[in-house]
């Protein structure tokens, strides 16, 4: 199997049909091309491109061609892709009151669009590349103590044997290797070295790395695929699977994780709160920063270094409670 087949394959892995951008329906619904839809149809173009070619997730696809097409409804042609009105359409968005993120995710929208259009021979010049990207509050990310993951791994709160035992494992795995609930999606049994306690992920942009968990993880899995899969697969590579036999999807995972948060009084955890978690965890550990980026899979180290940040407020925090004088 070629390269470029084996890309294909493990995106459909991870992308439902609902996934993939919709690039053969007709944004506006008259279905003629022309000058008034100039814009509408360079952007289904883009979105195919950007997950096909450029090997984007479908969930920053789905986010591109949204933002881009609300653009496109105001600015039809690339005659009127200019500066102003794009500084205009992200004003619009100011007076009708959306967030900062917001207004950067458009931002990034536009700018990628604006330099695909100009290799695309739409635009001269790339003039999106000129807009201010707002600055964006950076929330901490919600992380539970160790004390609180422990009481969460295996209680999935299931209705029955396979499901407790598939659900553990997803828990454990999440918590042990702080991957992304897409990620954990894709991930067939093939990826899974048992015996070496590794896992192959498949990230964003079909970048791949292998990622180490523990023996809790490691037993769990093992559970799961000696006595649990077989109840439910039917006739997939997937590790997870759902009740009726296909690959789990992502929201499947995150009511599991959701209900065994609510048992053990952690309402509102998502599994990119256990993310957050492990990669807390490894770093107040002792772990190296540039070891828990690679095991996060980010591209830039000031993306995991957010988690300085989130392991020294709780260090405060547990000064406070504990000392005479704090």
């Amino acid at each position: 199997m070629g390269e470029s087949k084996k890309k294909a394959t493990r995106r459909q892995r991870t992308a439902s049909p609902s996934s993939v951008p919709e690039h053969q329906e007709v944004a506006g619904g008259t279905g003629m091309g022309g000058p008034a839809r100039q814009v509408a149809e360079a952007v289904e173009d883009f979105a195919e491109q950007q997950l096909l070619v450029a090997g984007r997730s479908p969930a920053t696809v789905r986010g591109y061609r949204s933002d881009l097409l609300n653009l496109a409804a105001g600015i039809s042609t690339f005659a009127d892709f200019t500066l102003n009105n794009l500084r205009a359409w992200l004003a619009e968005a100011v007076v009708e009151g959306k967030s900062r993120a917001t207004l950067a995710r458009r931002t990034a929208s536009a700018r990628a669009f604006s330099t695909w259009a100009v290799r695309q021979g739409h635009l001269e010049s790339d003039v999106a590349a000129r807009l201010v990207t707002p600055k964006v509050n950076r929330s901490l990310p919600k992380v539970l103590g160790e004390s609180q993951a422990g009481e969460l791994m295996g209680n999935s709160a299931s209705a029955d044997e396979p499901e407790f035992l598939r659900d553990s494992a997803m828990l454990e795995l999440l918590y042990a290797t702080g991957i992304r609930v897409g990620e954990l999606c894709g991930l067939d049994i093939t990826d899974v070295d048992l015996p070496g306690r590794t896992a192959r992920v498949t990230g964003k942009g079909d970048r791949q790395r292998v990622v180490p968990f523990g023996h809790a993880a490691g037993d769990a899995l093992r559970q799961w695929l000696d006595q649990g899969r077989d109840e439910f697969a039917r006739e997939t590579d997937a590790l997870f699977v759902g009740v009726r036999g296909g690959r789990i999807d992502p929201r499947q995972v995150r009511r599991v994780v959701s209900r065994a948060a609510t048992v053990t009084g952690a309402a509102g955890l998502t599994p990119h709160s256990l993310r957050h978690t492990a990669a807390t965890h490894l770093l107040e550990g002792g772990a190296d920063l540039r070891i828990v980026q690679e095991m996060l899979g980010h591209s830039s180290l000031q993306t995991t270094q957010i988690y300085t940040h989130v392991s020294a407020q709780r260090l405060r925090e547990a000064y406070r409670q504990a000392h005479p004088r704090a």
